[in-house]
């Protein structure tokens, strides 16, 4: 079974799309992230949930 972990990122009103596509390229490529989703307030304000996979190593005995 996969397991993810999560992050999440908040974009206030009035931030650029460019400034939040860069934002999340860098995640994306330094950090392994992928985008999970994206929910827009009516507000304008974005929250962005980034997740990876988990690899866990088997122990030996």
């Amino acid at each position: 079974m996969l397991e993810y972990e999560y992050q999440e990122l908040r974009f206030p009103r009035g931030t650029s799309r460019s400034a939040a596509r860069q934002a999340l390229t860098e995640h994306a490529e330094y950090g392994r992230w992928e985008l999970a989703r994206v929910r827009v307030y009516m507000d304008g304000s974005r929250r962005v949930t980034l997740r990876r996979r988990i690899i866990r190593q088997p122990r030996l005995m």
